[in-house]
């Protein structure tokens, strides 16, 4: 079994698929492991490291996706300016790769059409079920984790005003507003941040459950009125609701959105699009000088002005639609993805080989393509292939 481990090419990304400490437990298993030369310095980690923990250093890309029976990435496969061609044409027949595809956003169907046609095996992070036997495995967790942390500190350096109440001698300035739309895992990092920071805070969740555990922390709920058995979907996740009550959940936010300084969205639905809850309109209702962080972007975002992979300034609103913010903490971020991959690989990995049971929900939910088709259904719905 060869893994190989690509430097990451997308602009400003830093982290890296593989560290030295799991290279290591790789190599004890029987693992030959490549990594590509440089990989792991935006995190921190030199070439010498990985060759200590018993890896080949490869400089040719090209060689490394040759040899290897499996990629391991952070991002999904992107243009290669170097070598003047995408990395899946890098990649062979039969070989798998796991990496974030997140395979319904639109922006990537071209992507996930060009692995089919490749022959590439492809497995996405962002399908992990968060069930209790795949919570090491979790990636999608783990960088929500530092997309809510990170994500509320970019808020905070783009607002043009304190966050917190400040007392002068001219006298008092009130704490800053900010609405996070989706409680989950990034969601309420992003509240418990915003309230260290000093913020008033509102969330706002169409799941009770997950509205509950805003308002432990400290956030004013905003009622959106969505009935649970609409709201709820397998698994305790948010379900994809019909236009009539995203146009319900929309009025609901309308209302306050004027009144917030930052709005932080992080609303998801597992393996689907991201809902629209923000249209330009309602952006044009909030304050010169507003920010909204759009962490849902890599599945199409939350807010209709959003501009991928971009910060942009929208009729005086900043928002910010970068797609990498995990990151922005490489040494961190790295340390937990890395962990994370190494845990999915023991489970998918028999014999010295990948052996992919159909049957298995953990399989089953982060399989993309295989033998030239694509067969994720919310890549194929996002899609209309059925």
């Amino acid at each position: 079994m060869i893994i190989g481990i690509p430097k990451e090419i997308m602009h400003g990304e830093r982290r890296v698929a593989a560290i030295p400490e799991t290279v290591a437990k790789w190599s004890a298993g029987g693992v030959k492991i490549l990594v590509e030369s440089g990989a792991g310095l935006g995190s921190f980690y030199s070439d010498e490291q990985y060759l200590a923990a018993g890896a080949e250093l490869v400089d040719d890309p090209a060689a490394l996706y040759a040899q290897a029976d499996l990629i391991l990435k952070v991002k999904e496969p992107l243009f290669n300016q170097a070598k003047n061609c995408s990395e899946i044409q890098m990649m062979h027949k039969g070989q798998y790769l796991i990496t974030f595809i997140h395979p319904a956003a639109p922006a990537n169907h071209q992507m996930v059409k060009e692995m089919a046609r490749q022959g590439v095996i492809g497995l996405t992070l962002d399908g992990v079920p968060r069930i209790s036997r795949a919570q090491n495995m979790d990636a999608l967790t783990s960088m929500s984790t530092c997309a809510g942390y990170k994500g509320m500190l970019m808020a905070a350096d783009d607002l043009s005003k304190f966050v917190p109440q400040i007392f002068c001698a001219v006298g008092m300035i009130k704490p800053c507003n900010v609405l996070v739309i989706g409680a989950g895992v990034a969601g309420l990092q992003a509240l418990a941040t915003a309230k260290r920071l000093g913020a008033v805070t509102y969330a706002a969740d169409i799941r009770a459950d997950a509205a509950e555990q805003a308002k432990s922390l400290g956030a004013k709920i905003v009622d959106l009125g969505i009935p649970q058995d609409v709201a709820v979907g397998q698994g305790g996740y948010a379900a994809a609701l019909p236009e009539s009550w995203l146009d319900k959940e929309r009025t609901a936010l309308a209302q306050i959105l004027p009144s917030m300084d930052i709005v932080f969205c992080s609303a998801l639905v597992p393996g689907k699009l991201a809902p629209v809850l923000l249209s330009d309109e309602m952006v044009s209702s909030m304050a010169p000088g507003s920010v909204i962080v759009d962490i849902s972007i890599d599945q199409g975002g939350n807010c209709a002005a959003t501009v991928p992979g971009e910060r942009a300034v929208v009729r005086d609103v900043i928002i910010e639609g970068i797609k990498n913010i995990p990151g922005m903490l490489p040494a961190s971020s790295t340390w937990m993805f890395a962990q994370n991959i190494y845990n999915l690989t023991q489970y998918l990995i028999r014999d010295g080989v990948m052996a992919l049971d159909e049957k298995d929900e953990i399989v089953k939910s982060i399989l993309v393509t295989k033998d030239g088709q694509i067969v994720h259904q919310g890549a194929k719905e996002a899609m209309g292939l059925i």
